[in-house]
């Protein structure tokens, strides 16, 4: 199986790689860029670090030397590029920004202080709009954004089984972009809402991964 993985750089090679290890041939095709921001590193006072991506902890890791503050992320991925970058105190919703959110307002005391959200320029859900609900205090860092592509990589030229969307920013781009072929290939999606932006296009099939974590999405695709 031949599939056009649409993430930006560098988290598409490891999924290429782990493509490759499943036996599937990876084909790169980013639809976004991922753009530095200047943002306010400075974590005085908060009590939690929040970091929704892995380009998230990398902006910030470059930015400050500070790791003594405890941090929580949506996913194990970037739990682990946390753990990478010296944090020792990392808590993982292992799922969506709801979850995120959830674990927060178990773990975390509104008493205690602010959070800071270190993230792009474009979400999914409204963290900060569910967290201060329930009295939290949450300062948002835009330390990226994810610059979406304004023409289709010449990689999807070549002969494609399957287009992989771990974003809906990213399934937006390619339906915005004409969705060449889309009707022979499967969109393979890592929730339901990137599902719901991917089915901007019509497709031979959708796949939706049954967790919104990148080993439940290539699995389900493989599967067929």
């Amino acid at each position: 199986m031949r599939v056009a993985v649409t993430r930006a750089l560098p988290e598409a090679e490891r999924t290429a790689e782990r493509l490759r290890a499943l036996g599937a041939t990876p084909v790169l095709a980013p639809l976004l860029t991922i753009e530095p921001r200047p943002f306010d590193a400075s974590i005085e006072g908060a009590q939690a670090l929040i970091f929704t991506s892995t380009n998230g902890v990398r902006a910030f890791a470059e930015a400050s030397a500070a790791r003594g503050c405890p941090v929580l992320t949506v996913g194990d991925a970037t739990a682990a590029a946390a753990r990478e970058a010296g944090f020792a105190d990392v808590r993982s919703a292992d799922g969506a920004v709801s979850d995120l959110a959830a674990l927060a307002k178990r773990a975390l005391d509104p008493a205690k202080g602010k959070i800071v959200h270190i993230g792009g320029a474009h979400l999914a859900g409204d963290l900060a709009g569910e967290l201060g609900a329930h009295g939290f205090a949450v300062e948002r860092r835009i330390a990226y954004e994810a610059v979406a592509a304004r023409a289709l990589p010449d990689s999807f030229a070549t002969p494609l089984d399957a287009v992989l969307f771990h974003s809906a920013r990213a399934a937006e781009t390619f339906a915005a972009l004409g969705a060449p072929q889309a009707q022979g290939l499967l969109a393979a999606c890592i929730s339901d809402a990137v599902a719901g932006a991917a089915r901007k296009a019509a497709w031979k099939r959708v796949i939706v991964a049954p967790a919104p974590r990148e080993d439940a999405l290539l699995a389900a695709l493989l599967r067929g």
